[in-house]
């Protein structure tokens, strides 16, 4: 594909199927995503995208149709299909529904199925049964990481008393997903970044995760652009922060950003460390 201004020179990505810098969108949920909108986007950005995920079971409120419409749209643009963290939700309705509802997320087309317990407290044994499940259909499993417990669906906007989970229990999550085989976990922005200040973020539980076990298994939520930023601009060790982990770390955004996000990983437009020892002489 030819872009306009091809002469100006930008930082690559490489070429898709990527196993590093992946970027997963969010469809449907706090924004509707139709059919012709994901269309026009996926026409001029779909380089960028790798993932798209339908947020917040919001599949459950579409037509059958659509559903395998939209997520056939997305292959046709080399991007896979995540469920979301709907399955706490389904687990309610008992193992039966559970298994009900891989076997139909298989059938309609998804390629990926996150499984998350922040708003309901999912034993680690029944989510790395779920783990197992998921894998024998042929799809991935997208287990969730997240140090608050009672957490997600916009429970920010109500009266929420954050309850941190212990760091051990955390760790021995990820220990389990990782004997299990997973290959990539959602880090949660609950607790985390989401809602907060920028200088009340826990960063030092992002750094004690990567300290611990790196940072290649995990896709970390940043659907608001202050957060990308930051991990764009500060993620990980070395002198070209920018330029390196720009191009290896795994995040979640928002469908509404990626192009701004596009713009921030590329070194096109926003960092003010483009312009830092360059001449901007006309004459």
């Amino acid at each position: 594909m030819t872009h306009a201004f091809e002469f100006l020179k930008l930082e690559d990505l490489p070429p898709k199927p990527r196993t590093r810098g992946i970027i997963e969108m969010r469809g449907s949920y706090y924004t509707p995503v139709v059919y012709p909108y994901l269309k026009g986007l996926l026409d001029i950005a779909d380089e960028y995208i790798d993932g798209f995920k339908w947020a917040g079971g919001s599949m459950r409120l579409h037509p059958v149709k659509e559903v395998k419409r939209i997520n056939a749209l997305c292959h046709e643009h080399d991007v896979y299909v995540s469920t979301g963290g709907f399955v706490e939700r389904v687990i309610v309705e008992g193992k039966a529904a559970v298994d009900r509802y891989f076997a139909e997320a298989k059938k309609l087309g998804f390629d990926m199925v996150e499984l998350s317990n922040g708003l309901a407290p999912i034993p680690l044994e029944d989510m790395l049964a779920m783990v197992r499940a998921v894998r024998k259909l042929g799809m991935k499993p997208k287990p969730e990481i997240s140090f608050m417990s009672g957490a997600g669906a916009g429970t920010h906007i109500k009266d929420y008393k954050p309850q941190y989970k212990r760091e051990q229990d955390v760790f021995a999550e990820i220990d389990g997903y990782l004997k299990e085989g997973v290959e990539l976990m959602m880090f949660e922005s609950e607790g985390i970044t989401e809602d907060l200040p920028g200088g009340e973020w826990r960063t030092d539980l992002i750094k004690k995760v990567t300290d611990r076990y790196g940072f290649e298994r995990f896709m970390f939520e940043a659907s608001d652009p202050q957060v990308f930023k930051w991990y764009l601009r500060n993620f990980g060790p070395g002198v070209n922060l920018f330029i390196d982990h720009s191009q290896v770390i795994d995040l979640f955004i928002d469908h509404s950003q990626v192009i701004e996000f596009q713009a921030w990983r590329s070194h096109l437009w926003g960092d003010r460390r483009i312009w830092e020892g360059k001449s901007v002489r006309y004459r």
